[in-house]
């Protein structure tokens, strides 16, 4: 059996990468560039890792966010804020004592796969620069998707001040600003909804119209209440939802809200209950997509222009590994070639845990896929036929067929995913 492994990361999907190769008997070293465990739910951590901000709280319940083997406990809010998740992080790390696995404050260099599959890992300490290194039987990479901003690329220069989401940590610097937010995902909604509390303008800038879901429908919270219709047939759930969406809360074009031309998974869910209400009081003003830039003015291509003393991009993230070379894993534009999205076809003894995007809660899944990974290196579980045809298989019948996008190239269906996962180590104890 392989036996030294190094775990890159130890947020939430990291934690439980580090509990289930150790659980399963490898010699487990992970790094992590914290100061502590939680990763993207560290608020204002020195390393500037995190991009939550003062009042983020998940986009998924209580209900179907936590860990099989240690559950979040029963006093957690319906959805708990970034405070109450680090401290579930950091109970977990404790409660199945994994801290002292973990090398904080530690950034890794370089990851090199040897003629015999092992693994060379150069990392450094951010305290003291000082630089190691170190061979490993088994690599395995939970270091996320949050990381290199992405920025649109408009014509023209803006005089203002721009932003991404990932520097925004709260409403205060904001005060009396006209903003102007790009995007419409979760964060570029809660944003919105923050700054207009405070600013002199918020508006919303969209390129294509998105479905608003509300953290609650029919007195459920909205996963809740998604996962009374699973009875229905798959092609059903989305129309379906729509109508109940609609009868919920109204149409988006009727308070000057781009419609949708897409089926509702076709892009990410945005769960917010919060914008429709900012917009109808007319908090936040809603925009097409931008045309170009011309000092402080914004012209849209619908025409209007308005002026603004900031931009805040809410326009996601790059999935990057600057540890490998480029020429030998990058996942940067294009589809993610991975078997259950963690294991390539060509590159042995590495996995990646949590480079999925679910339509649900991540850690979950993560936690599963750990136990499968460990399986796998144990050589107690192999895939039913080679890994590349499962790999093809998998990228031929998505769980759902989004938008092309970068954005929308690690996307899952939550529970669905889970179920696959689960049926394969439940195959794995009876062979």
């Amino acid at each position: 059996m392989k036996n030294k492994v190094a775990i890159i990361g130890a947020g939430p999907s990291g934690i439980t990468a580090i509990k289930n190769f150790a659980e399963a008997g490898f010699d487990v070293t992970a790094f992590e560039r914290c100061e502590g465990v939680g990763g993207n739910w560290r608020f204002n951590d020195p390393s500037g890792h995190s991009s939550v901000f003062e009042t983020t709280h998940i986009i998924s319940s209580k209900y179907t966010s936590f860990y099989e083997d240690y559950p979040l406990p029963d006093s957690a809010s319906d959805y708990p804020s970034h405070k109450e998740l680090l401290e579930y992080f950091n109970n977990y790390a404790d409660h199945f004592d994994i801290k002292k696995l973990i090398h904080f404050g530690t950034e890794v260099l370089d990851c090199k796969q040897k003629e015999d599959d092992t693994w060379t890992v150069k990392w450094r300490s951010l305290k003291d620069e000082q630089i190691f290194s170190d061979t490993y039987d088994a690599l395995v990479v939970c270091n996320g998707h949050h990381h290199k901003p992405r920025y649109p690329d408009y014509p023209g220069e803006f005089s203002g001040e721009m932003i991404h989401s990932h520097d925004f940590k709260s409403s205060a610097p904001f005060v009396d600003k006209r903003v102007l937010v790009i995007g419409g995902g979760n964060s570029a909604c809660d944003v919105a909804v923050e700054t207009a509390r405070v600013s002199k303008s918020t508006s919303i800038s969209w390129r294509r119209g998105y479905y608003l879901i509300p953290k609650f429908m029919y007195g459920l919270p909205v996963d809740l209440y998604a996962l009374k219709n699973r009875w229905m047939p798959a092609f059903l759930r989305a129309p379906f939802t729509k109508m109940m969406l609609e009868i919920f809360q109204g149409k988006n074009e009727d308070i000057g809200l781009q419609k949708p031309d897409q089926n509702l998974f076709a892009t990410h869910p945005t769960v917010n209950s919060e914008l429709y209400y900012a917009v109808r009081h007319g908090k936040v003003t809603p925009y097409k997509d931008i045309e170009r830039l011309d000092g402080n003015t914004v012209h849209f291509i619908d025409g209007q222009n308005s002026e603004f003393d900031t931009i805040i991009a809410c326009t996601g993230f790059k999935i990057q590994h600057p540890f490998f070379e480029k020429d030998f894993i990058n996942y940067e534009e294009g589809k993610v070639p991975l078997l259950h999205r963690m294991i390539p076809a060509d590159v042995n003894n590495l996995y990646f845990i949590g480079l999925f995007q679910p339509l649900g809660c991540i850690w979950p899944g993560a936690e599963l896929q750990s136990k499968l990974a460990a399986k796998h290196l144990q050589g107690n579980w192999k895939p039913p036929k080679s890994i590349q045809r499962l790999i093809d298989e998998e990228i031929a019948k998505p769980d759902v067929k989004q938008i092309d996008t970068p954005r929308h190239t690690i996307t899952v269906d939550d529970f669905s995913f889970r179920a696959r996962l689960k049926k394969e180590l439940n195959r794995s104890q009876t062979t």
